[in-house]
């Protein structure tokens, strides 16, 4: 169920029910010259809709902002501080707690560093107010790792590669521009923080986009909704 669909009745009846609700982080990132700057959100999105045709979860509206770092000086990603994200999920968290919903899925499809840590920090901070309620914290990135490793044939594969690549021509097949970027991957300085991150990753792409098809695509959103509903459904019968 999407709730930006919904309305106020069958809220409340999900809600009485105590259906879990996937909340989805994204991004507005860059990735690379062949994806549009929505594909983590778009993911994310894709995967909590998919897996609330197999579990009965409310899939809430998806956050298109996130933290980002190393891409953060790219043309067309736009970052917000990692105050203002733990805020938001907070506030997201609180406001359906008050709604009387009291299980949360929140599902990244950006998986950046501080961007995570700041979305586990807002739910240690509204758990240790209502430790009676439910909440997981779930990376795509780590959907796609642990249940899709044989399907990817580029060692490393991380960002606007085969995987991403592979799944936004299943989802989004228009939003795929034809001509894909060469294989590439980051050359940032180990241990150093750099003003200018764009300088060792000019491309954007961290994988072979060349390596991508759609019904692969098909296959690895497919496994990823099954896992990201078998956490919902593990979190409903550990009440």
């Amino acid at each position: 169920m999407e709730m930006q669909w919904m309305t106020m009745p069958e809220v409340r009846e999900e809600i009485e029910a105590g259906t879990p609700v996937i909340i989805p982080f994204g991004s507005t990132e860059q990735h690379g010259s062949h994806l549009p700057l929505a594909t983590d959100t778009l993911q994310a999105y894709g995967v909590a809709v998919r897996a609330a045709r197999k579990v009965r979860v409310v899939v809430a509206p998806p956050v298109h902002y996130g933290q980002c770092s190393s891409t953060r000086n790219h043309p067309g990603t736009v970052t917000i501080s990692a105050d203002t994200l733990r805020a938001l999920a907070k506030d997201i968290l609180r406001s359906l707690l008050g709604h009387g919903f009291t299980r949360f899925v929140l599902f990244s499809g950006h998986a950046g560093r501080i961007h995570m840590a700041s979305l586990r920090e807002s739910a240690e901070a509204v758990i240790r107010d209502n430790p009676a309620i439910r909440i997981a914290l779930v990376s795509d990135l780590d959907l796609v790792r642990e249940t899709s490793e044989d399907l990817v044939a580029t060692p490393g594969d991380g960002h606007a590669g085969e995987v991403e690549t592979s799944r936004m021509l299943h989802l989004h097949p228009d939003s795929v521009r034809e001509a894909r970027p060469a294989e590439e991957y980051p050359s940032l300085p180990r241990h150093r923080i750099v003003p200018d991150p764009e300088r060792y990753w000019p491309g954007g792409v961290w994988g072979d986009p060349s390596r991508a098809d759609e019904a692969k695509g098909r296959e690895l959103i497919e496994r990823s909704a099954e896992a990201l509903a078998e956490i919902v459904r593990k979190m409903v019968e550990e009440g």
